[in-house]
């Protein structure tokens, strides 16, 4: 029988600040950027405990609003060994904040995020049954994956190297917006985790193919790093294109980095470019 970690504390959880590394490391984003010199959140928001190294998630604070996007589309198809995906980043089953951050958003005196979302083009074609690469590989800025709602998938890094996760303020759908407008998230949505009882589902796709899966313990506990390899991945039986398989795939976690800490299989090309990280 598998054996599972202790849960984390979603109410102390370890801050990532300093966990990158050029090398898979477990709990580390095997970054291919090793100098940070972007924007991010100006001030330390009261969720951040500096002195114990821990942020508390049930507390940090959201930005505002709620924008409807009756034009969002994100769509899924398999088409012979490939599974294209198609969209324009925009969420299609939920709203989003109001950004920029406005000055009267009490949210505004930790993060003035600057910018406005825009639609993207996402046509994206990866494998439909993934393989490992010869070697891991580390994790560009922008895109490295899209989720269930329509919305793409940073790393948990900000753009000045930091966990963004528990960094950066996001709207009550856990995204934002980047320099370039693209909407994305840097961790598991918590919409997504609240509503999913199951013992693994999937909500998205990473760069190689790969699935990124909500998977449960016994206990319904969320796995944790220790759980997971360096990628932050695992081998077990999950459902993949309609059948039960013991397949390779990703699993969020609570805790930093939340998604991804390097690519398992051979991303498509879009990692080696992208928007920066904001």
């Amino acid at each position: 029988p598998a054996t599972y970690s202790a849960p984390v504390n979603p109410a102390a959880l370890p801050l990532g600040d300093g966990h990158t590394s050029t090398t898979p490391r477990v709990g580390y984003v095997d970054s291919c950027i090793t100098s940070f010199n972007g924007q991010g959140a100006n001030g330390i928001g009261p969720w951040i405990n500096t002195a114990t190294g821990t942020w508390n998630s049930t507390t940090k604070m959201h930005s505002a609003g709620s924008v409807q996007w009756p034009n969002a589309s994100y769509a899924v198809t398999v088409q012979g060994s490939t599974r294209l995906i198609v969209g324009n980043d925009l969420p299609v089953n939920h709203p989003t904040g109001v950004f920029p951050i406005q000055s009267s958003d009490p949210a505004y005196q930790y993060d003035r995020n600057p910018n406005k979302i825009t639609p993207q083009s996402i046509r994206w074609t990866l494998p439909l049954d993934p393989s490992p690469a010869a070697a891991p590989s580390c994790l560009g800025l922008g895109p490295i994956g899209i989720l269930s709602d329509g919305v793409v998938l940073f790393n948990a890094l900000d753009a000045k190297g930091r966990d963004g996760g528990a960094r950066e303020v996001f709207d009550n759908w856990d995204e934002h917006p980047n320099s370039s407008g693209m909407l994305h998230h840097h961790t598991p949505p918590g919409f997504m985790v609240t509503a999913d009882t199951g013992s693994s589902t999937l909500i998205g796709y990473a760069l190689d193919g790969y699935g990124i899966y909500l998977e449960r313990d016994p206990s319904g506990n969320l796995l944790t790093n220790e759980d997971l390899d360096a990628c932050h991945g695992r081998t077990s039986p999950v459902m993949w294109n309609g059948t039960l398989q013991s397949v390779y795939h990703y699993d969020v976690t609570l805790e930093y980095p939340y998604t991804l800490g390097c690519y398992h299989g051979t991303p498509i090309a879009l990692h080696l470019g992208g928007p920066p990280p904001a």
